[in-house]
């Protein structure tokens, strides 16, 4: 496994460069710091960290917290070394056994990205929390259909649910959903930068052509803080 290419990187940070997802980074900050039960010694990793922009905006929130950016792509891994200040990189498969100590964290962070229960689990501390941020079916579904994305089931939350009931409670979920007016350059990126990137690619220019100059797209994902039974 390779993960995602330094093109899907490039086309990610220039679409969250552009702000479009700062409600939900910010939902991200919130959830971290109201969950946050530990007086000092914070330490946060993100798995599938990408260009580690959720990562740096829950550092930023909590001061004297340090982070560890994780993915699997090299390219992800680079930008990730980047991303802020306090926070170490670390190229590694989130699917596998995680390099990280038994009872060392306390927060896990997965933000579009893969889950391992079990080993979110070993290595949280008693007491820590796990965020996620996964996309509702409504996310970008005016994209969807024209451009030829690939969709969100409708289940995902209820199968995250079932995935982590047996290590984690749920401790709050807040829906997240709000309109992005996206010109063309923004959509480009959107598309480019996730699990569309490959799909349906064929035509998709010309099909993005024929959009709007400006068009009103749904942002919409949940954003849910699970604890450690």
């Amino acid at each position: 496994m390779t993960g995602d290419s330094g093109d899907m990187l490039a086309a990610r940070a220039a679409f969250q460069g552009e702000g479009h997802f700062t409600p939900i980074v910010e939902a991200a900050a919130w959830a971290v710091t109201e969950s946050d039960t530990a007086d000092s010694g914070r330490t946060i990793l993100e798995l599938g960290s990408g260009t580690g922009y959720y990562l740096a905006s829950v550092l930023d929130a909590l001061p004297t917290a340090r982070g560890i950016a994780l993915d699997v792509s090299k390219f992800a891994a680079r930008r990730a070394a980047r991303a802020h200040a306090r926070a170490a990189s670390v190229l590694a498969d989130a699917w596998r056994a995680l390099p990280i100590r038994d009872a060392t964290l306390s927060h896990v962070l997965s933000a579009f990205a893969p889950r391992n229960p079990d080993q979110v689990a070993r290595v949280l501390a008693p007491g820590g929390s796990f965020v996620v941020i996964t996309p509702t079916a409504r996310h970008l579904g005016e994209l969807i259909g024209p451009l030829g994305m690939i969709g969100v089931d409708a289940d995902k939350d209820a199968r995250l649910a079932e995935a982590l009931s047996t290590r984690f409670t749920l401790h709050n979920r807040t829906l997240v959903e709000y309109p992005m007016t996206l010109g063309h350059t923004d959509i480009a990126n959107v598309t480019a930068m996730g699990p569309s990137a490959h799909h349906a690619a064929a035509g998709r220019a010309d099909r993005l052509a024929a959009l709007p100059d400006r068009l009103e797209v749904t942002a919409s994902v949940t954003v849910a803080v699970h604890r450690l039974r």
